[in-house]
């Protein structure tokens, strides 16, 4: 499910935001976002991940759909050949889907941009 903008949603688990913290020597602690923190979703970002081998395959299903009926045999079945080759990247991407990522501002006054819809429970 993809969080709507102005959605209240609230924290999944806790969320460490920096790692320890050092002051003379000592370790004084890190900052962390509790689980259960709510707040609002202000935007909402869909990020589409093409990777080379599947725009190789785009661009190559293209070719064979467009001209492989007017293709020379050996030249169209080297084709299918580098399709197929290329299918498993492609299945993979679309079982993906896009990646969607969020920016809450949280009623503590936090804001919490470019982090992943799963991290929230909408409300």
């Amino acid at each position: 499910m993809t969080l709507q903008e102005g959605q209240r949603v609230k924290l999944a688990a806790d969320l460490r935001l920096t790692d320890p913290i050092e002051v003379s020597g000592a370790v004084i602690g890190f900052l962390s976002l509790a689980a259960d923190t709510v707040g609002t979703v202000e935007e909402v970002v869909e990020h589409v991940r093409e990777e080379a081998d599947v725009r190789e395959y785009e661009r190559l299903k293209e070719l064979l759909d467009s001209y492989g009926d007017g293709m020379p045999p050996e030249s169209k079945k080297q084709l299918q050949q580098k399709v197929g080759a290329l299918q498993p990247a492609w299945d993979a991407f679309k079982e993906q889907g896009p990646v969607v990522t969020v920016r809450v501002r949280f009623d503590n006054g936090f804001i919490l941009g470019a982090s992943p819809q799963d991290l929230y429970v909408p409300l």
